[in-house]
């Protein structure tokens, strides 16, 4: 999810800078969500699991794109599937060009020895240079503006909305343990936050073990309330873009509040940002990360999948004072 939030930035800034350009966005179902509130694209979904699976599926899926009589194709994604589907529309007579995503570089920031610790380009330039090669290159500064979506009465009814307090967002899980900052930890720094009277915090995340985790850690204040299982994608959005601050792991939530223009705080572990994945707009300044002289292998990996032997208290390196005071210093 994360990946695809990432283009959304760039695709605001496409159509900003190519006003007359038609853009039609191929993603999974779920991911359609993202999109709905950008004027100018339009959306095919991918049914993976269903009529398009299979060689058969993208062949299938490939002729239903060449219909749309598409001038350029812009392969974001650069994955097997993806590069299956691409050879299928240059037989039907469609030229691609593809990201390159760096994999060898990212391999040596990644290694244990021989580490070339150095920042590589962000996923969103390596989105934009595709787009240079079709002859529409961006502004390599580009900016999105704040976009606060409205909130559907639903979430209205079932929140007690203070339009006079800051609302920080809190998605404290992560798809893999050695990149998620342990929850006891997270539970002292909103124990700090909570005591601010100013401020109102909205727990994020997913799955039934996380969402019983998220009831449990808000019953513990007065000011943070859970909203993971209780809207829909598209609800969720709606308080994402409407909030001051999201603090996250290095994971989705992160990137789905940058899309925004919402000031994002990461929490980084065994990742780095150097890899390219920090959320759009966001400074070093708001990023969390723990002592690299102390942790000299870190990154550990890309995607924060690979346990270490001595790492697996990485995150502790990162005091709740010092989140609560990142979180603080941004919301002034």
């Amino acid at each position: 999810m994360g990946d695809v939030a990432m283009t959304v930035p760039v695709l605001m800034q496409l159509l900003d800078t190519y006003p007359k350009l038609k853009i039609t966005v191929l993603t999974k179902p779920f991911f359609a969500h993202l999109f709905e509130h950008i004027e100018g694209i339009n959306v095919v979904k991918a049914e993976v699991k269903t009529k398009h699976k299979g060689i058969s599926g993208l062949w299938l899926l490939a002729k239903q794109l060449h219909k749309l009589d598409i001038d350029s194709i812009a392969d974001l994604h650069n994955v097997l599937r993806s590069r299956i589907l691409c050879g299928f529309l240059k037989i039907l007579g469609h030229d691609y060009f593809r990201i390159d995503k760096g994999r060898a570089e990212k391999k040596a920031l990644t290694r244990p020895n021989n580490k070339v610790l150095k920042p590589l380009n962000s996923s969103h330039q390596r989105y934009a240079d595709v787009f240079k090669k079709l002859k529409l290159p961006l502004d390599k500064k580009f900016k999105i503006d704040k976009l606060q979506l409205p909130i559907s009465s639903e979430v209205e009814s079932h929140l007690n909305l203070d339009e006079t307090k800051k609302w920080i967002g809190i998605a404290p899980f992560a798809a893999h343990s050695p990149k998620q900052y342990p929850l006891k930890l997270m539970k002292k720094a909103i124990s700090k936050l909570s005591k601010e009277d100013n401020i109102q915090i909205y727990l994020f995340g997913g799955g039934k073990k996380e969402i019983k985790k998220l009831k449990e850690l808000a019953e513990n204040f007065e000011n943070c309330e859970n909203i993971a299982g209780k809207f829909s994608f598209s609800e969720e959005l709606q308080l994402i873009s409407n909030l001051d601050i999201m603090l996250s792991m290095d994971s989705g939530n992160g990137h789905l509040a940058a899309m925004f223009g919402v000031d994002v705080i990461t929490i980084w572990g065994a990742t780095h940002p150097y890899a390219g994945f920090a959320p759009f707009g966001q400074t070093s300044a708001q990023q969390l990360l723990p002592n690299l002289e102390k942790y000299p292998l870190l990154p550990t990996s890309i995607y924060g999948n690979k346990k270490v032997k001595g790492y697996k208290k990485v995150m502790h390196d990162i005091t709740p004072e010092e989140v609560f005071r990142k979180v603080k210093f941004n919301l002034v």
